[in-house]
């Protein structure tokens, strides 16, 4: 009887049920998305790092674990100083550059022959290696977002390369110059940002890092391997990220709270004869707040759903649009946005419904 009575309560005002719910959906969206985001521009992130090969990462002091961030402060020569080390098999010197031309990216240039001795060559899926120091290679992601075809003409940093080759992804970055070629565009000739160093056995690289820092001028340089190092690059580390979610998830709150408050304190207010009426025939106070919190669990739980289905479709939109964007949503966010939501449309429902609980029947009754 009682849910006969709520679904009744939500048809009859279909406009005010219709805005609750997707109040509910837009708090629900907003922190899968947000959070989705970050996740996945971090994921891609690690798992490009761990495509590459390496088995210890060498940066200059003060370097962050953000590519592109570095620049080129180093001499290249460190490298020689790496590879005779006990256990360093391959050192491949690399420049990270951060472009924001047209879109933030991060411009690896590399010494091929070294760069491909981490991980193996690259699978060309058209075209080949750079042929001249004007040559780029683009990954697959790249060619397709941007309509690029080997032959085609790219800028990069005010400067113009012939596409030689589309690799598959997920190797460092999404372009790749000529390391001669990025040190002369940025001024920084026979310097690098970083080394990625690979061993003859993975399990050594914490000799070889405890190695590396013993070296004369290198005790402070950032040196991890790259277990380590990939176990930094999640969202709880990157700076800002935590009040970041903290925030859009309090305003997630917020919306869902004054929406659910607004809707079902007008409800209340409508119906002040009904309620009138139930506590006449003898509806119990704990009657009265459990049916007005039934009623706001249904808007929530249809909310929730909207708002889920919703993510899931623009997360895939957004993924179909945008190739380079990717978008995580975890069941465990999901869950967290769901509570979140719940949470926020009880707490706005509670005082509506201990004020229509506390109606007094006769006055009640009484109420045009």
């Amino acid at each position: 009887m009682m849910n006969k009575m709520i679904v009744g309560n939500l048809v009859h005002r279909p406009i005010r049920s219709l805005i609750s719910i997707v109040a509910v959906a837009l708090e629900v969206a907003l922190i899968l998305l947000i959070a989705g985001l970050s996740y996945g521009i971090m994921n891609d992130s690690r798992n490009r790092t761990a495509g590459i090969g390496a088995d210890v990462i060498v940066q200059p002091p003060g370097a962050t674990n953000l590519a592109g961030i570095s620049g080129a402060p180093v001499p290249i020569k460190v490298a020689d100083i790496l590879r005779n080390l006990p256990h360093v098999k391959v050192v491949s010197p690399v420049i990270w550059q951060l472009s924001a031309a047209g879109a933030l990216e991060v411009i690896d240039g590399i010494d091929l022959p070294s760069f491909e001795a981490l991980g193996g060559p690259f699978q060309y899926l058209r075209g080949g290696p750079f042929q001249g120091p004007d040559d780029i290679l683009v990954d697959d992601y790249i060619a397709r977002q941007k309509h690029v075809k080997v032959g085609d003409t790219m800028e990069v940093l005010n400067h113009n390369f012939r596409v030689a080759g589309i690799v598959e992804n997920g190797r460092g970055a999404r372009k790749f110059l000529p390391l001669a070629s990025l040190q002369d565009l940025l001024g920084a000739k026979d310097k690098a940002s970083v080394f990625y160093v690979k061993l003859d056995d993975p399990a050594d690289a914490g000799a070889v890092v405890n190695e590396v820092k013993s070296q004369p001028g290198m005790e402070k340089y950032s040196v991890q391997s790259t277990e380590e190092y990939l176990s930094m690059m999640t969202p709880s580390h990157l700076p800002g990220f935590r009040p970041f979610i903290g925030v859009v998830i309090g305003v997630s709150v917020i919306i869902g709270f004054l929406v659910i408050f607004q809707s079902m304190y007008a409800a209340v207010m409508e119906r002040t004869r009904e309620i009138g009426i139930l506590k006449a025939i003898g509806a119990s106070k704990f009657y009265i707040v459990s049916a007005i919190l039934r009623e706001t669990g249904l808007l929530a739980a249809l909310g929730i759903v909207l708002g889920i289905g919703f993510s899931f479709a623009a997360s895939w939109a957004i993924r179909h649009r945008f190739p380079l964007v990717q978008v995580v949503v975890t069941s465990d966010w999901v869950l967290r946005s769901m509570l979140v939501a719940v949470l926020g449309a009880v707490a706005g429902a509670l005082y509506p419904a201990f004020k229509a609980a506390g109606k007094d029947p006769i006055e009640a009754l009484a109420y045009e």
